[in-house]
């Protein structure tokens, strides 16, 4: 009957880790079924102890920070031309309110600067405000 008590615990231990949701319950609720387990072994309630602590322990060392890496994840991560926001570029041809080209990242690409009053010539270092349609718009990153 001491397996019964176990599962309970266990059981219990993972109701507060979808409470609190930090990754220690659960892997105390490990713990508490291996000492389920070793009372298939023993019934010696010191030793199935032993045991729970041991898994316990092991998980918390062993299992817990790589579970928490995984979760760790990025939010959002930017792909396509989002990912060209703030990237540094070079002006390739005369880039005003219409017209230019720069290249970004190894390629080239229609701009036009972010003020209309601006003209950026052949070798400013520019970085992108934000991608309109399939057109740079940027912006000096020379102070």
């Amino acid at each position: 009957m001491a397996w019964y008590w176990w599962i309970v615990f266990a059981l219990i231990l993972s109701v507060v880790e979808m409470l609190t949701v930090d990754l220690i319950f659960v892997m105390l609720a490990a713990g508490a079924v291996a000492g389920a387990l070793a009372t298939l072994v023993t019934p010696n309630l010191a030793l199935q102890s032993v045991v729970a602590a041991v898994v316990s322990g092991g998980m918390l060392v062993l299992v817990r920070p790589v579970a928490l890496r995984h979760l760790s994840v990025p939010h959002a991560v930017r792909t396509g031309t989002a990912a060209l926001v703030g990237s540094p570029g070079l002006v390739i041809e005369r880039v005003d309110a219409r017209d230019g080209r720069v290249k970004l990242g190894g390629e080239v690409w229609s701009a036009r600067s972010y003020d209309p009053h601006v003209v950026y010539e052949p070798g400013t270092p520019v970085e992108v405000a934000h991608i309109d349609g399939a057109t740079a718009v940027v912006y000096s990153s020379e102070p």
